[in-house]
């Protein structure tokens, strides 16, 4: 393969901070985006581009009001560069980082559900144990993207659908039909999901007090418009008025294991519950972790969340 660093005219070697922008450029198919990621302004990046094609004697990227594009030397030069630019950048991080503690701003998206007390302990625990780490916290439904708001990770619940990030599965959620023995008092139980429409249900994000329970069985699936008198938005307000006997909630096995083996809660239709549901830690595509992001992957994994159940 041809060396990507030849001479010019001048015989001057190219710049790799400038082939490094470039390659940056290219990836984000924006300069904003690339000046963004490299804490430059946005007038350095393209000028620094710009030198690069006035120094290569080609033009690498068509620019237009709405789209960049790479032109097909531009595409051509981009394969060439991208990957060894990356092994310097790993070979860069094994020898400043590899003897580095745990330090510096460690980014966190989590979803609403888990701002409770017991997500906002285990973070406390985990500063306590690294406290040359400090964490922005982002408990947010929406799903940021990592990039573009410097995102170090992100705690994401079900289906992934971006490609372009890394993915550690680590727990799964799985939720069961309860109720107390006060509410079902006098009530009939629930024979068959259809049944919960006649009942009473506690729920998280209805609306209008009103939400529809995808329910799976052995080989069916069932799914249940249910309403009720509450409805909100963490699992920890659901439960709390499940246990005080308002009506049937679809809790998280871990929420409600105990308090069926003591008898506080029936555990109603045993034979369904909701799909599984897969719980990933998500961050930037990247060879080599920092030393505070693989610290707090390693604290996720051992944490005994009340909302999954840890995979090992």
């Amino acid at each position: 393969m041809e060396s990507i660093f030849h001479l010019c005219k001048s015989c001057k070697m190219t710049d790799l901070n400038d082939i490094a922008i470039f390659v940056k450029v290219a990836q984000f198919e924006s300069f904003s985006r690339a000046a963004h990621a490299l804490g430059m302004p946005v007038s350095t990046v393209s000028r620094r581009v710009t030198a690069l094609e006035e120094q290569l004697g080609v033009t690498l990227l068509q620019r237009t009001t709405r789209k960049l594009n790479l032109t097909a030397q531009g595409r051509a030069y981009f394969n060439q560069c991208s990957e060894p630019l990356d092994r310097l950048h790993d070979a860069e991080h094994i020898l400043t980082h590899s003897q580095r503690a745990p330090e510096g701003l460690l980014r966190i998206s989590a979803p609403v559900v888990l701002g409770q007390q017991p997500f906002y302990d285990f973070v406390s625990a985990f500063l306590r144990s690294y406290p040359r780490i400090q964490v922005d916290l982002f408990i947010t439904n929406t799903f940021l993207d990592l990039i573009a708001e410097n995102v170090d990770v992100a705690i994401r619940f079900g289906e992934l659908q971006d490609s372009s990030i890394i993915a550690q599965r680590i727990g799964k959620s799985v939720r069961y039909l309860v109720a107390t023995p006060d509410y079902l008092q006098g009530r009939s139980a629930p024979a068959r999901p259809e049944d919960l429409s006649e009942h009473d249900c506690i729920l998280l994000n209805g609306r209008n007090n009103e939400a529809e329970w995808h329910l799976v069985s052995a080989s069916k699936s069932a799914k249940i418009a249910v309403s009720g008198p509450i409805s909100s938005r963490d699992f920890q307000s659901v439960s709390a008025f499940t246990y005080q006997g308002h009506g049937i909630g679809l809790l998280p096995s871990n929420y409600c294991d105990e308090r069926i083996e003591r008898g506080e809660l029936v555990r109603l239709l045993p034979e369904w519950s909701s799909p599984e549901i897969f719980v990933h830690a998500v961050y930037q595509t990247r060879r080599f972790l920092p030393s505070k992001l693989q610290a707090f992957l390693d604290a996720l994994r051992a944490w005994k969340s009340p909302l999954w159940i840890p995979l090992r």
